[in-house]
């Protein structure tokens, strides 16, 4: 690069370390594989290549020559050579070659297409998602495969950004750095704190707590302990969560519900790093690791003093947002096999190709609860057979789901910036990342209006 004091930085380099960042790449996903839900998913680079072969082979494999690239899948519905995609004039485009069931692409059969972004593509019994600009970095390998069981729960993905975020989680995760996870109601931040427990290796247990659902009178005794006699029905000493989480890691769920008195009860804990039980007249020292986690916005909160800022300093050491699932389509094959492994006996057949279907075009409204709940459902209904779309939610089957927000009326300021978020979500095809970086907001706040003015990122795919 010659010498610093002459050098021009391009745009996508950092300017600190010289590395080439994100850059908007067309990225291949094989998402799904109905018969093996287990396997796991791939995600493939296309940037460099002049063409991608899709077939049936004995085992699932990648093999590239030149700029060429063959992808085999052990799926007996899919023909050796099914099909290809490769780029025309800008855009990138799937043809049917010698297949006997025919390519299905965004539910439509087709001799030739043209991909868009999120198109949901189905070669016999295996499905794939292309995604046309996804943020990923030079030195990403060309091929990535995960499955469920590779690395802790909750901490594998395919989103080259969530890929990074995880990344850093994982070198925190073994000191005592306090750490906050935010995001939406059932996108897995309970999983991810476990995770970060197992990580940290810690000898203690892992404690979860859910500070809204702790009666108001009785936070502090459940948090903290008392002795025996400090009130009525007090009849033996009780160590409280907190104790109980010492050596350990203290899960503290929900931490926007923990009403404003104990919030100051709750900071002296965590800065003196002793206990005192109610009754009590010596305090307790104690060791522990604090993972806090909430689905409500903690900056407003604390702008609007129904937080504590000072517990707010001592939670937020370091800060992670676990994406919602409707923003998480490249992780949604990664995710069924998880709990296909956990919800079903290891001979189960795994999907119809329609049920397949359903799964991956349907927007999670709910997160990876709503997930998981779909498939226990469908476990009991379907067996031992495989899952049909008979066996899922009506909210599935028909792609709308339950609680659709009603149209509201919005002033004349909200309206611009709804109509500024619709134009880039359009313009980046739903790409929650690209519309915060056009309209050079964080994430966040992008996120933030996408739930007030009731959009769906994936409609504009």
């Amino acid at each position: 690069m010659g010498d610093a004091q002459g050098t021009t930085l391009s745009f996508h380099e950092d300017g600190r370390t010289g590395r080439v960042g994100p850059r908007p790449e067309p990225v291949l996903v094989l998402a799904l594989e109905c018969g093996r839900p287990r396997a796991g998913s791939v995600r493939y680079r296309l940037s460099d290549l002049t063409g991608v072969a899709l077939g049936r082979g004995p085992d699932r494999r990648a093999e590239r020559a030149g700029t060429e690239l063959t992808v085999r899948v052990p799926d007996k519905w899919m023909s050796s050579r099914h099909a290809r995609i490769e780029p025309s004039f800008g855009r990138w485009v799937l043809t049917d070659t010698e297949s006997k069931n025919g390519s299905i692409v965004d539910g439509h059969t087709t001799k030739r297409a043209v991909l868009t972004d999120g198109s949901l593509i189905e070669l016999g019994h295996t499905l794939f998602i292309f995604f046309e600009r996804m943020p990923i970095d030079a030195e990403a390998p060309a091929l990535m495969e995960l499955s469920a069981t590779d690395g802790p729960a909750g901490l594998t993905t395919l989103m080259p950004f969530w890929h990074v975020e995880l990344q850093r989680l994982r070198q925190i995760a073994s000191s005592e750095i306090p750490m906050l996870i935010e995001g939406e109601s059932g996108s897995g931040k309970e999983v991810i704190a476990r995770a970060i427990h197992g990580l940290s290796c810690r000898g203690g247990a892992f404690v979860p707590v859910n500070c809204g659902a702790l009666p108001e009178n009785l936070v502090e005794s459940e948090l903290f302990g008392y002795k025996k006699g400090a009130f009525s029905g007090a009849q033996a000493d009780h160590p409280g969560l907190v104790r109980a989480a010492d050596g350990g890691t203290l899960f503290l769920d929900e931490i926007g519900d923990l009403p404003a008195s104990s919030q100051a009860a709750l900071l002296r804990v965590l800065q003196e790093r002793e206990v005192m039980p109610v009754g009590g007249t010596r305090p307790v020292p104690i060791d522990l690791r604090v993972v806090a986690a909430t689905h409500r916005d903690l900056d407003d909160m604390v702008a609007e003093q129904s937080f504590r800022h000072d517990l707010f300093a001592r939670l937020a050491g370091f800060r992670v947002t676990v994406p919602p699932l409707s923003e998480r389509r490249t992780d949604l094959g990664i995710l069924i096999g998880a709990l296909h492994t956990r919800v079903f006996p290891a001979e189960h057949p795994g999907f119809d190709i329609d049920a397949a279907r359903l799964l991956l075009r349907y927007p999670w409204p709910l997160n990876v609860r709503e997930l998981e709940q779909a498939l226990a459902t469908a476990q009991v209904l379907a067996g031992a057979e495989p899952v049909r779309a008979e066996h899922l939610p009506d909210s599935v089957r028909t792609g709308r789901p339950p609680g659709a927000p009603r149209p509201v009326v919005l002033s004349e300021n909200d309206q611009k910036v709804r109509d500024q978020v619709v134009a880039a979500l359009r313009e980046h095809q739903g790409n929650v990342s690209a519309v915060a970086r056009a309209l050079d907001k964080d994430r966040k706040q992008i996120q933030r209006w996408i739930k007030r003015f009731g959009l769906d990122p994936g409609s504009y795919r």
